[in-house]
């Protein structure tokens, strides 16, 4: 059965002059618009489409992707603001996305950027969006382990950092000490739990712990250098913004990995820079210290 809000693969069951007439199960026929029928469709090929409703309120399909589902949080834009229903956000689609004035946090203009919670309302059965972030945040004591990869949406700045949603279910702070440089409100980013305090508050990093983010990392540095012909110009004097923008690490750990392929004789510093050594005993991930003769 299709579910509304969600993408879906559904069959065909006909062909109209409007376009694909899909197989929703207990939904009924939902049409997919000739405009979004792939070029490339083969017979009896089921269609991953997303279901919800255009602006005459029927069901319809498109191919195109939303800025977030049902259930998930996005960042979006006000386009246009209806002085009795709400405000309109650009997710993407043909039709926009409705946040009604009673759930907006505070109130929003065109072109104001928002995060938003996408949600199905229960007495209407309708798609409609939220600012209200922390309704719709999972209430449950988290069960991530320290150290584990996350999926992050950047919501705002607090006092001490940015606050971030994890993995569309609870909220989690990005300490400022411990970033290089100003995160942008909206921003996707791919981070670390650090710790689950015992009131429940998350910790959050966007570098792995320890040797967890060192091995991975002395082969992305190996293998940047051979495809620049064996030398890069950044090292331990490189700064936090310019490390962040070519490894996507802190400078802590880029120096940390620097250390380890420097012992293990992979590189040589030439200030500026570093240079690629030949060492057959050297291995990814598996670096062996030498002692030096």
């Amino acid at each position: 059965m299709a579910i509304l809000g969600q993408r879906n693969l559904l069959s065909v069951v006909r062909a109209s002059a409007p376009g694909l007439y899909l197989d929703g199960g207990a939904l009924g026929e939902i049409l997919l618009p000739g405009r979004y029928i792939p070029a490339d469709l083969a017979p009896k090929q089921k269609i991953d489409v997303f279901v919800y409703r255009d602006s005459e309120d029927r069901l319809v399909a498109t191919t195109e992707k939303p800025r977030a589902m049902v259930g998930e949080f996005g960042y979006m834009q006000v386009k246009n603001v209806n002085a009795q229903i709400g405000a309109f956000l650009d997710w993407g689609l043909a039709k926009d996305l409705l946040v009604p004035f009673r759930e907006q946090e505070v109130p929003l203009r065109v072109g104001d950027w928002a995060v938003v919670y996408v949600a199905l309302d229960a007495q209407t059965n309708r798609i409609l969006a939220s600012t209200r972030l922390n309704r719709h945040l999972n209430r449950e004591t988290p069960a991530y382990r320290d150290g584990q990869p996350v999926n992050l949406l950047v919501t705002g700045k607090a006092a001490l950092g940015y606050g971030a949603i994890i993995n569309n279910a609870h909220l989690g702070l990005l300490h400022k000490s411990q970033l290089a440089y100003a995160l942008r409100i909206g921003a996707r980013l791919k981070g670390f739990v650090r710790t689950v305090r015992p009131n429940g508050k998350i910790d959050l990093g966007l570098d792995a712990v320890g040797y967890k983010r060192v091995a991975p990392l002395t082969d992305l540095i190996v293998t940047a250098l051979k495809m620049s012909g064996g030398k890069l110009p950044y090292d331990d004097d490189s700064t936090p913004v310019v490390i962040r923008q070519n490894f996507n690490v802190s400078k802590k750990a880029f120096k940390q990995a620097l250390g380890k392929l420097y012992k293990t004789r992979r590189i040589a510093f030439t200030k500026p820079g570093i240079e690629l050594l030949e060492n057959d005993t050297w291995m990814p991930g598996r670096a062996k210290v030498l002692s030096r003769e």
